[in-house]
């Protein structure tokens, strides 16, 4: 008896015919045509995701400008690995607050000051108002001045010279460029930040410490920890940072129902959600850029027993003999370029907050003789902060206590945003879910009882 053939066998014994014989040629032509539209799709993804990414991003981003730096350079010059923890920690509660201020932009599709003055005491709104202007004016004043530092350390000259330099090239990013391209090279600026990831990598940090203080959170119940605690909090989630991040998503809104004129609208929750996945990007950025410059300072600066950092470009200059060139270079080309990311934003913040607060017109697409009072609030802060530089006023010292100051605010200032968020005059449909409500809650009363041990710290001594 023979044995069955197996099918590979009949198959190969079978006449091929012609149509067969085509149909196999067409069908090889076309694998790679639906592999090539694959990955076109998949690429067209990828630009969708990457077109979805501006006030989110260069809002985490400029969160991690000269003055944030500083402040993350002391803690870990400070007090070594013992501050890594709190990265971990704002992450989840910065990114449910500055979600909350996107949906407001996107759902009332206006800015957070314009919202505060349908819906509060002017009273109130003008009082956030003066000191978000006051504050944001030291800030820039620091931040300048930290920049003009770094520059002096890279070129030798003297770092007097770069303040109306740099004043004058951001304030002229600000007035002339339109919203679009603002955002474009705001977002190519964020490259900067990864020279901090670079510079701790070089300074050979120690990993069993990183995890233990990563995971394990230490707190010292003491003036100076508290203190710091305050201000680091007080400048991850700063109250500027609300007024942006409504105004920007309010216009990017706005910018793309303009673009979108004759076609079907795109859908609120669509909107939303990528505002989401904006938002959770740059706070991930934001914190893991503090994450990195914590550790560089605690691995060199704490490590060589110096304990006290007044500035970033101090900070920049100690690295030098202790991490080499390499890391000092590296963390001083990213203050400039972190403060040409973070001087627009505050800046253009306080213009934004002012402006709705007084119902004048605003926006980064706006043209001068359009909207002159925005366009003059961020000529009259820039300039005052570059003054600051000239005069005797100690404006690092100012901002250490500014950044205090905004740790003392922001619990208030989310309560707001929470009532806001939670208000269906205001949010329609689209009031916060369960989440956004814990997280948001969790952070104010996080920065309500550091501020509180802080006060206290101060009332008995």
């Amino acid at each position: 008896m023979e044995p069955t053939p197996r099918p590979e066998a009949e198959f190969a014994a079978a006449p091929i015919s012609a149509e067969a014989t085509e149909a196999h040629r067409t069908d090889r032509r076309q694998v790679p045509r639906a592999y090539r539209e694959r990955i076109e799709n998949r690429r067209e993804r990828l630009r969708s995701r990457a077109r979805e990414l501006g006030p989110g991003l260069i809002t985490g981003a400029a969160d991690d400008d000269p003055s944030g730096i500083a402040s993350y350079s002391q803690a870990g010059a400070a007090f070594g690995y013992a501050t890594l923890w709190i990265a971990l920690v704002t992450l989840p509660l910065m990114a449910a607050v500055q979600l909350m201020c996107a949906r407001i932009g996107i759902v009332a599709r206006s800015g957070l000051a314009s919202v505060l003055r349908e819906h509060y005491p002017r009273w109130l709104l003008w009082f956030a108002c003066t000191m978000l202007l006051i504050g944001n004016t030291v800030n820039i004043a620091a931040d300048l001045g930290g920049m003009a530092a770094a520059a002096s350390l890279l070129t030798g000259i003297p770092s007097i010279w770069f303040v109306p330099a740099f004043a004058l090239l951001i304030l002229c990013v600000l007035i002339f460029a339109s919203y679009e391209r603002m955002t474009r090279v705001l977002k190519w600026m964020t490259l900067a930040l990864f020279a901090y990831v670079l510079a701790a990598l070089l300074a050979r940090p120690d990993p069993l410490a990183i995890l233990t203080n990563t995971f394990i959170p230490h707190i010292e119940w003491s003036r100076d920890f508290l203190f710091m605690l305050v201000a680091i909090l007080g400048t991850t989630i700063s109250p500027y940072l609300f007024f942006w991040q409504a105004a920007q998503s309010a216009e990017q809104d706005a910018y793309w129902r303009q673009r979108l004129i004759g076609r079907p609208q795109r859908a609120i929750q669509r909107e939303l959600r990528a505002a989401t996945r904006d938002v959770n990007a740059g706070m991930f950025f934001s914190n893991a850029i503090m994450f990195f410059i914590i550790l560089t300072a605690a691995a060199t600066l704490h490590a060589a027993g110096v304990t006290d950092v007044e500035t970033a470009a101090d900070a920049a200059s100690a690295l030098k003999p202790i991490a080499g060139p390499g890391a000092a270079a590296l963390f001083t080309i990213g203050l400039v370029g972190t403060g040409m990311l973070g001087v627009p934003v505050l800046a253009g913040s306080a213009a934004y907050a002012v402006a709705e607060a007084a119902a004048w017109r605003a926006g980064m697409d706006e043209k001068v003789h359009t909207a002159r009072q925005f366009y003059g609030v961020i000529a009259v802060a820039m300039v005052t902060g570059m003054l600051l530089n000239f005069s005797h006023v100690n404006a690092i010292r100012l901002l250490i206590w500014s950044a205090v100051i905004n740790g003392l605010l922001a619990p208030p200032m989310i309560v707001i945003l929470l009532v806001v968020c939670n208000n269906s005059a205001v949010m329609g449909s689209h009031r916060n879910g369960r989440w956004l409500n814990v997280l948001g809650g969790l952070a104010a009363v996080a920065m309500f009882v550091a501020a509180g041990a802080l006060i206290y710290s101060w009332l008995s001594s």
